[in-house]
């Protein structure tokens, strides 16, 4: 039993030396319905490493919502292995999943999941309450994360008092906030018209420059298109990973 968890953990190590943010072995999601077992994710085997622009792409009911959980640390695989950053997260508990997901991954929402009375300010500071910074680094760091998303301007406004496209600026300057190793987005357009979709695009592309890993769950091939790799899933699987660029 030792060995088998020390073998875990060298693999872990291994993956982080490489530069893989993600990796997944045999990943299943399981969901018992009555007397019917529905396999939601089945066998799933991914690797994205540090840098890379992933999208994940399937249509209604593919599979690519549930993996997203996983990869997210929303929810737990039946059975397999799942590393983030070296780190086995697939075996953590509730505490330690949320840990996680604080530190290593920052989320973009397709409704944007912001307080209606807060400012974009203490929106963005959010995730820095919840890991126990100092107020004046917490608002230093927070006012960075908005100049990177061209909202230094209006960041004392309330969503209210924004546009759609301010409003999932301020969604990405609050996934950014905290350095995550990854960014994992969810339909970010999806509640966008075509121009300030395109703007947002544009934006996740300039991260990307920047040097930040990026995975975009989309069922649109259009925006799949932004990335430099799309993971098509269908049925649960993987069904090709075709590399753009």
């Amino acid at each position: 039993m030792a060995q088998a968890v020390d073998a875990l953990v060298e693999r872990g190590e291994q993956l982080r030396k490489d530069g893989v943010v993600i990796r997944t072995y045999d990943l299943w999601k399981t969901y018992v319905m009555g007397d019917q077992e529905i396999h939601a994710v089945s066998g799933v085997d991914i690797e994205i490493r540090r840098g890379e622009y992933v999208a994940i792409m399937g249509p209604s009911g593919s599979g690519k919502s549930t993996l997203m959980n996983l990869i997210g640390c929303l929810d737990t695989p039946t059975r397999g292995q799942y590393y983030i950053n070296g780190r086995l997260v697939s075996d953590m508990d509730d505490d330690e999943l949320a840990r996680i997901r604080n530190k290593e991954i920052g989320f973009v929402f397709q409704t944007f999941n912001l307080l209606p009375r807060a400012t974009a300010l203490h929106n963005v500071e959010l995730p820095l309450i919840y890991s126990g910074m100092g107020a004046e680094a917490r608002l230093g760091r927070a006012k960075k994360a908005l100049e990177q998303v061209d909202l230094a301007q209006r960041m004392n406004h309330k969503p209210s008092e924004l546009s759609g496209g301010q409003r999932q600026r301020v969604a990405v300057a609050r996934a950014l906030v905290n350095n995550p190793s990854i960014l994992l987005a969810d339909e970010p357009t999806g509640n966008l018209d075509t121009a300030t979709g395109n703007e947002i695009m544009a934006l996740f592309a300039r991260l990307h420059q920047q040097g930040n890993t990026l995975v975009l769950v989309t069922h649109e091939h259009d925006i799949a298109q932004h990335a430099d790799r799309i993971i098509h899933i269908r049925d649960g699987k993987v069904e090709k990973d075709e590399r753009l660029k």
